[in-house]
């Protein structure tokens, strides 16, 4: 288990054993029914450089250097095939909604842990119903090689049986979380430290 406040690695890792993305998160809550982690505000993302299974063969993120906009809270549970995602937005940094990002569950390493985007989502705006995202785009990651039919098929069923849930107003995560602001210090510190890793 990690401490609040604790810095530790989180990365996303394809098929191949490829890193495809990796940054820093902090930790908010390490408990044996969820880990919350945060990604602050201009965090770095760091992927290899490379031929990568997109149509350009460069990397989607190519060109960005990190965490645009304001940090983004990651509520996830052992054993589950995605997360929650919470999302701010404006000057006031007001709740914009959750967002349920399918992906492998996470897997603890020595550094902090691994997962992998899966692509499909669930947009869940602020007093309003749901919506998928990015679901016409699984066919041709499998076209890419990025994942297999196997794959793609349990990202649709996981994504269906969360979908059934909100349809049937069952959301396992508390709804504080959309008002829950991190340690001033941390991003502080974080800055400090960005260098270091």
């Amino acid at each position: 288990m990690w401490s609040s406040g604790e810095r530790i690695l989180r990365r996303e890792v394809l098929n191949d054993g490829r890193c495809w993305v990796a940054n820093d998160v902090i930790v908010v809550r390490d408990e044996p029914e969820l880990l919350a982690t945060y990604i602050a505000p201009g965090t770095p993302f760091h992927f290899p450089e490379g031929d990568w299974p997109t149509r350009t063969g460069k990397h989607p993120w190519h060109g960005r250097t990190g965490w645009e906009g304001h940090g983004v809270l990651m509520l996830q549970r052992p054993g589950e095939a995605h997360a929650v995602w919470v999302f701010w937005e404006g000057p006031e940094r007001e709740f914009a909604g959750w967002y349920v990002n399918l992906q492998e569950p996470f897997r603890r390493t020595p550094e902090g842990y691994d997962t992998q985007d899966l692509e499909l989502d669930i947009w869940i705006p602020a007093g309003s119903g749901w919506e998928w995202k990015d679901a016409d785009v699984l066919e041709e990651r499998i076209h890419e090689g990025r994942y297999t039919a196997e794959q793609v098929e349990a990202t649709w069923a996981e994504g269906r049986r969360v979908a059934a849930d909100l349809d049937a107003g069952i959301r396992w995560w508390d709804p504080w979380w959309a008002l829950w602001e991190p340690d001033p210090e941390w991003d502080t510190r974080y800055s400090a430290l960005q260098g270091s890793r």
